[in-house]
């Protein structure tokens, strides 16, 4: 059964992707268009992340913030909406969760899924997939996912190994009807705030650049 709702999971992710950017692709060109014009600096930020297995690889998002943003201020996290290397047109991309949907051509290439544990850094909050202990591993089992069980349901109100905790759970009950529910209730999410942003401490899981 496992198996079968795992094909049907790899179906739903390339067609509905693949459909999903074809129906979105004038609001993406109008988000393109008005981060080129309102800033310096490419459309898109590509940043390495870990996939299943380990494997690293590009995410694709829209830039929200200046060139080499994680190079200054606080680096990876972003504690605030009020953190000055986000661009104007990036304030408005990062609450809405819209800045994600680029992502959606991750999935296509079938190095994403559309709903699934959500792809760290290579360097935080482990460096390095070998790093990470063996029980969080268990997070790399699968593809990651442009939304997840986590957030929906924590966002980044807790720290990293909550949420681990919380990925792993996914795997454990994972079928293709939860992930319908979890992209239905991500769709009600997108333009709430709520857990966005968050200053705790050093393992915390702070909105990322």
């Amino acid at each position: 059964m496992r198996v079968l709702n795992l094909f049907i999971k790899r179906l739903i992710d390339f067609f509905g992707s693949l459909i999903g950017v074809i129906m979105i692709s004038p609001i993406l060109i109008i988000i393109a268009i008005s981060i080129k014009l309102t800033s310096k600096g490419p459309v898109f930020f590509k940043q390495d992340r870990l996939g299943k297995n380990g494997k690293i690889f590009k995410i694709i998002k829209f830039r929200t913030m200046v060139v080499n943003a994680e190079k200054l201020g606080d680096g990876l996290t972003v504690k605030s909406k009020n953190d000055n290397r986000i661009t104007k047109v990036g304030k408005i991309l990062r609450a809405t969760s819209v800045d994600e949907l680029p992502q959606l051509f991750n999935v296509v290439m079938g190095q994403m899924s559309l709903v699934g544990p959500r792809p760290p850094v290579t360097y935080y909050p482990y460096d390095g997939f070998e790093n990470y202990p063996d029980w969080a591993k268990k997070r790399f089992t699968v593809h990651p996912g442009v939304t997840g069980l986590a957030q929906v349901k924590v966002r980044n109100s807790v720290s990293w190994d909550d949420r681990i905790v919380v990925d792993n759970k996914y795997i454990d009950e994972f079928n293709v009807w939860l992930d319908i529910k979890i992209l239905f209730k991500t769709v009600f999410k997108l333009f709430k705030s709520e857990n966005i942003y968050m200053e705790t401490d050093k393992k915390s899981t702070k909105k990322s650049i």
